[in-house]
């Protein structure tokens, strides 16, 4: 059974520390959301507890799938503050900012190499 997501997931590229009891690995978050996160470049059990540390900041998690290099994370609390919100928050407004207009420059010929017009 597929369940719907109700909150936007972003894309990220967020270097993190994933710890549980026993470990410490490095990895990451390519996909944030309020309610939890895709890790790359290490991956746990399913299930496992697990804390990810940003800056100092702990967020709590529960892997929910695991596959040979990326896991999900569920977070027990929505994200609302601290370093992990914010560069949630700095992602979406990136994706919320316009991309001003850049028209391309027409590639020069060089005299008499022109194709399909007289340039003489």
């Amino acid at each position: 059974m597929h369940s719907l997501r109700t909150r936007e997931r972003i894309v990220v590229e967020i270097a993190i520390v994933v710890t549980t009891v026993l470990d410490s690995l490095e990895g990451t978050i390519v996909d944030l959301s309020e309610g939890g996160a895709q890790v790359v470049g290490c991956t746990l059990p399913a299930g496992s507890s697990c804390q990810i540390d940003l800056d100092g900041h702990i967020t709590f998690g529960t892997v929910r799938w695991s596959e040979e290099d990326r896991m999900g994370i569920r977070f027990p609390y929505d994200l609302n503050e601290g370093p992990l919100y914010d560069q949630l928050d700095l992602a979406r407004a990136a994706l919320r900012t316009p991309v001003a207009f850049q028209p391309r420059l027409r590639p020069t010929t060089m005299a008499g190499g022109g194709f399909g017009r007289r340039t003489s």
